[in-house]
């Protein structure tokens, strides 16, 4: 008897067991044979699925160089999302298609009760950089929606390609443009003013994701500008570098570089450590070794500032200071650097570790992350191509852009600042908080330390 019972009590379990890990499979909704230049974005977007949903449906995807093909069978799962046929009912063409639900004429729905509308005005094409670039940033921003979908937050994305020779109004006057509740762009300075205006007219938010000089952002606000000047960067540097190392010993290094600009942050740097009464010495690449010495404190620790962003003088200076270290091991010495440098962190990522250095910098691309890993394959899955080689990587700048944006609109609605704390997103690669300038729009202030730590670490510092 005892047997049985063990019997049947194996017997309920296997099925049990069984019937669990049928119920965590995907429920096939039906199958799709894959056209020419089909993407795994694409047919998501197809059938309202998230590209994960897709995979997990797929599991051959996750194999290593997997490659869509014409003519390859796979699984259309039904999305959690979306209600699921009766068992035996076959789907009808129409349910290939994701339906937006029916609106009344002049119906007003709060933005936090419904889909996210999306404008983006970039030049979106391939004839120069400038659209090849926002093409991979505007690829970002659909991945960022695809991702937001996995998390109950639907958007609808309208686009334009505003190229530089364009006139805007010409794109204001379609009549998807004044049903957005976010305009992503403009790329140019000039396209600002009418964009701006547009907004006001429409109380759209317009998010300004590159450089762009306009007197606009001071008295317009349903603007936000990503873009920091090179002066306010330095000036939030300086204040931040006066906060972290008051208590060291600054050393600047004249690398005779007559190209370079860092003076303006050398010399405001300068000035702040004058009005503190913070002592620090000046020394140059040509000095001999005996005069270098003579620059570092032997008790403190010695914040190196140097004033070039050059690779040449970059190589000097390390050079100099390593053979510092042999003579003089006892002493301990930081560098500071700048953002310019993350170009050269192949060739100087040991001396980075050694000097345990500090960039400054508005973003922070680490290629050997897992998330950056994984949104790199994401695209090259979806694109059929790798992002460009470029710092930072505009694909993952247009889905931290994208992502932090439009989660922010579904929380807030029109109440959304971009404040510090309000979204709880943790970038990939670009971090964002924006602070109102008086009683116009909302500008960026964030920025970053990036700490190469002598235990071969890297350390992200925000502020």
């Amino acid at each position: 008897m005892k047997r049985l019972f063990r019997y049947v009590t194996l017997l309920l379990l296997m099925a049990l067991t069984t019937e669990t890990a049928l119920a965590q499979q995907p429920k096939i909704r039906q199958q799709h044979e894959v056209k020419r230049k089909e993407t795994i974005f694409g047919i998501s977007r197809m059938y309202g699925i998230t590209i994960q949903e897709l995979i997990d449906a797929n599991p051959e995807m996750n194999a290593p160089g997997y490659e869509l093909k014409k003519g390859a069978v796979i699984n259309i799962p039904w999305s959690k999302n979306q209600p699921q046929a009766p068992a035996g009912d076959q789907p009808t063409a129409s349910s290939q298609q994701p339906v937006a639900p029916a609106k009344l004429k002049n119906e007003v729905v709060d933005v936090r009760n419904r889909e996210v509308r999306v404008g983006v005005m970039l030049p979106l094409h391939k004839v120069n950089g400038d659209g090849k670039r926002m093409l991979e940033y505007y690829r970002g921003i659909l991945m960022a929606c695809d991702s937001l979908r996995a998390n109950h937050i639907s958007t609808d994305i309208r686009a334009w390609n505003v190229a530089e020779d364009t006139d805007i109004r010409t794109f204001l006057q379609d009549s998807k443009a004044a049903e957005c509740d976010v305009i992503i762009g403009p790329l140019y300075s000039k396209m600002v003013k009418p964009l701006a205006d547009f907004a006001t007219e429409h109380d759209i938010k317009v998010f300004i994701p590159f450089s762009i000089n306009s007197h606009e952002i001071l008295v317009n606000r349903n603007l936000m500008q990503v873009y920091q000047s090179q002066t306010e960067q330095n000036e939030t540097v300086i204040d931040h570098f006066m906060e972290r190392f008051s208590d060291s010993h600054p050393v600047f290094i004249d690398c005779n570089d007559t190209t370079s600009q860092k003076g303006t942050f050398t010399f405001g740097l300068r000035r702040k450590l004058d009005a503190k009464g913070i002592a620090y010495k000046i020394t140059n690449l040509n000095s001999s070794d005996a005069m270098f010495f003579k620059s570092f404190s032997p008790t403190k620790r010695n914040m190196v500032i140097l004033n070039t962003g050059r690779s040449k003088e970059l190589n000097a200076a390390m050079a100099k200071l390593n053979g510092l270290r042999l003579s003089h091991p006892e002493l301990r010495i930081s560098v500071f650097g700048y953002t310019d440098w993350m170009l050269y962190t192949r060739h100087q990522l040991e001396n980075f570790y050694k000097f345990d250095t500090y960039i400054p910098a508005p973003f922070y691309t680490n290629l050997s992350s897992p998330r950056t890993e994984r949104i790199m394959q994401k695209y090259r899955w979806n694109f059929h191509t790798d992002m460009m080689s470029a710092l930072p990587r505009f694909a993952i700048t247009g889905f931290d852009h994208a992502y932090f944006l439009l989660k922010g609109i579904h929380m807030y609605g029109k109440n959304f600042t971009g404040g510090s704390g309000m979204v709880g997103y943790t970038p990939i690669q670009t971090p964002l908080h924006f602070e109102r300038i008086g009683n116009g729009g909302l500008k960026n202030r964030s920025m970053m330390f990036i700490h190469y730590q002598p235990e071969r670490s890297t350390e992200t510092i925000y502020f």
